[in-house]
């Protein structure tokens, strides 16, 4: 069993060392993951449980977590991977031929107000512009949201009728959750799901197109 010491490590720190020994053990193994927040629980058993692991955490005291991840598998993890990179590349190319590429469009909100001048002009403008969203043609495939923009997804803000109606045509919400926890929110999620710093970074460098308020 590998052990990754987690504890005290800011976002996307944790996730980044789980990957790293995901990685070592090709497919098939157990590791266990201490860290030291929920937030970081939850980053981790989703990254987990997306690389095909069979995730379970438990708390173990005050402040420590414990997060225990098997890989049953015949060492193949990988290659279904590459198949799946290869399927994707092939239904892009396929688009491409037919000249109707798809391109992978984010949105990014990093507060709770658009533009700067009047604050509450600013947050008029969120508003309409996450409504303008949910009437585009192409809708994008995933919000991002951090910083000041993590309040737009959380109990009472005016925006979460729009969000999960885009939710609902497939759209990823996606909220950070350093944030979520350093503004108090973390129990107050009401749209989509937690996301970290490193899979922010990650959905930013794959798109085409970027779309900020």
């Amino acid at each position: 069993m590998i052990t990754v010491d987690a504890m005290g490590d800011a976002c996307p720190i944790p996730v980044i060392k789980t990957k790293k020994a995901l990685a070592e053990l090709n497919g098939s193994g157990e590791l266990e993951v201490f860290v030291d927040n929920e937030i970081a629980v939850q980053n981790v058993s989703k990254m987990a449980a997306n690389a095909g692991g069979d995730v379970a955490s438990e708390q173990i005291s005050e402040g420590k977590y414990r997060v225990a991840i098997r890989l049953a598998g015949d060492g193949t993890a990988g290659e279904r991977d590459t198949e799946e990179a290869e399927e994707k590349a092939e239904e892009k190319q396929a688009e491409k031929t037919a000249g109707k590429e798809k391109k992978h469009t984010i949105v990014v909100v990093s507060s709770d107000r658009m533009g700067s001048g009047n604050d509450e002009l600013g947050k008029v403008l969120i508003k309409g512009f996450i409504f303008a969203v949910t009437q585009l043609d192409e809708l994008p495939e995933q919000m991002l949201f951090y910083n000041g923009g993590a309040v737009l997804t959380c109990e009472g803000a005016d925006t979460l009728e729009d969000l999960k109606n885009l939710e609902a045509q497939g759209v990823e919400i996606l909220t950070c959750g350093t944030c979520l926890d350093y503004y108090g929110l973390k129990e107050k999620l009401q749209v989509g799901s937690v996301t970290n710093m490193y899979a922010i970074v990650e959905a930013m460098n794959r798109a085409d197109k970027i779309i900020r308020p």
